[in-house]
């Protein structure tokens, strides 16, 4: 008997996808470790993640350790320039070495470099739509009583729900 040929030959992970074109995309701004841009939160800690962002490493021509510069605005420069040790022990925790020999801070507005617009962090979760009036709830299910399917009545009541709703702004 023939053995047989994986079948899945021709598909592949996304992140299988896409591991060349992040690492290539990262390394031009001197992140060897793409994990520094998308683990920032986690490594740096929340507080300092929501007001500083990493931009850039740049290495010395002469010896080891390297400069990570780190964008944030111009009023929380002086509370960042007081953690900087600490951030930079952090920061060398990732790499597993004493990679980050400096850290330098650079000040701009909320809108500035491009690369401080880029948010690696997730959305936060949607909140729930405020309960609608009792008479509108009353009318959508009015209106979708004879559907026999509990499943697709429940979701044409949502849906009248929200069309009612809408319509009555």
């Amino acid at each position: 008997m023939a053995s047989r040929k994986p079948t899945s030959a021709g598909f592949k992970r996304t992140s299988s996808l896409l591991q060349h074109s992040i690492r290539r995309a990262s390394e031009t701004r001197g992140f060897a470790q793409s994990r520094l841009l998308t683990h920032w939160a986690e490594i740096a800690g929340d507080d300092i993640a929501a007001i500083a962002r990493p931009v850039e490493i740049s290495y010395g021509r002469q010896g080891m350790g390297a400069t990570l510069t780190i964008l944030t605005t111009g009023a929380q420069a002086p509370m960042l320039e007081m953690q900087k040790e600490k951030l930079r022990e952090k920061v060398n925790a990732v790499y597993g070495y004493n990679a980050i020999s400096r850290l330098r801070i650079t000040q701009t507005a909320a809108t500035g470099f491009a690369e401080g617009q880029v948010d690696f962090v997730h959305r936060p979760k949607a909140k729930s739509a405020p309960a609608p009036a009792p008479e509108i709830a009353a009318t959508a299910a009015q209106l979708t009583a004879p559907v026999g399917d509990e499943g697709l009545r429940q979701a044409l009541e949502s849906l009248g729900r929200n069309v009612i709703s809408k319509s009555k702004r």
